[in-house]
């Protein structure tokens, strides 16, 4: 029996989409015990994924803290770690890999650049979909994948009766009109427009609700919808896909929740500016679709209900 870790940082969006690739990972190595590296909004969260036997936690301060790097990489060398994969790609866990092996290859320490293929180069490796480069990886590092395509978050979502009682959810329409204030650019601007349009069509066959981030509970006061709170808090990670999976469906920005959205298999409908594509971010699936416009100021409400009326 081996001990393998996975590296995962985040985003929410990226660990929903990772969520296949560590499947594939552990019925590659059913006999190991499997490690995960991540960071502190998500280490209780990884917790609760049924493949994973240990998480451990990565404060990922800066890099020229070189009493926490040593101790973070005395942490990991203890485990005598016979793989690594790498899910988060990034120039921190490339530094990880220069420092805990420096000449493994793909086999050994499994990530885009040591499974980069012979005909690309980065850059233009990163073109292609979020799930296809995370299925090159593995197959490249000798694994068989069945479940990276197509990832199910399914494991994160946890019991919300109380709160569903609470509210006296039932049939309802949830919406995620929040983007972080650094990416205003995700966020489309016509939600109180399509929430009228939802009313005036369906009346009170579905109640329209929300769920504000923490730093987005003052906003969605500006929603014409019902916050979902928790005793005054957002709602946790596994209450938010708790949420989502019981919803009728779901309209979103293309922020984590959106990613939830698409890899619990739940209905819904995201949407894209200019600022990526959903081929890029293997977002939409059987029942969660995306519209692309190059800006969203020029989106229409009546186009978004119109796709929403053909989907519910």
């Amino acid at each position: 029996m081996s001990n393998i870790l996975i590296i995962k940082h985040g985003s929410l969006g990226d660990i929903a989409q990772a969520s296949g690739a560590i499947q594939d990972i552990s019925e590659n190595h059913k006999n190991d015990n499997l490690y995960l590296l991540t960071t502190k909004p998500y280490f209780d969260l990884f917790k609760k994924n049924p493949f994973i036997h240990e998480v451990i936690l990565d404060k990922r301060l800066p890099k020229y803290n070189i009493i926490y790097l040593y101790f973070l990489m005395r942490e990991l060398k203890k485990y005598n770690f016979s793989k690594v994969f790498d899910l988060q790609n990034s120039s921190r866990t490339n530094f990880y890999k220069n420092i805990l092996s420096p000449k493994a290859d793909k086999i050994v320490w499994s990530s885009s650049v040591s499974t980069l293929p012979s005909n690309k180069d980065k850059e233009e490796f990163d073109k292609i979909s979020v799930l296809e480069r995370f299925d090159h990886q593995l197959k490249e590092s000798g694994l068989n994948t069945h479940n990276t395509l197509k990832p199910d978050f399914s494991w994160a979502s946890t019991d919300i009766s109380e709160i569903k009682n609470f509210y006296k959810l039932n049939k309802y329409i949830l919406l995620f009109p929040f983007c972080s204030p650094h990416l205003l650019i995700k966020k489309w601007p016509y939600y109180n427009n399509l929430i009228e349009k939802i009313s005036n069509e369906y009346g009170d066959e579905y109640k329209i609700v929300t769920a504000p981030g923490p730093s987005e509970i003052n906003d969605s006061k500006n929603i014409n919808a019902l916050a979902l709170l928790d005793n005054g808090r957002a709602l946790d990670i596994s209450q938010l896909t708790s949420l989502i999976k019981g919803s009728s469906f779901v309209i979103a920005n293309d922020t984590g929740p959106a990613h939830i959205t698409a890899h619990t298999g739940t209905k819904g409908l995201t949407l894209f500016g200019k600022h990526t594509t959903a081929y890029k971010v293997s977002i939409e699936r059987e029942n969660f679709k995306a519209i692309e416009v190059s800006d969203l100021n020029n989106l229409s409400a009546d186009k978004v209900f119109e796709r929403l009326t053909n989907l519910l």
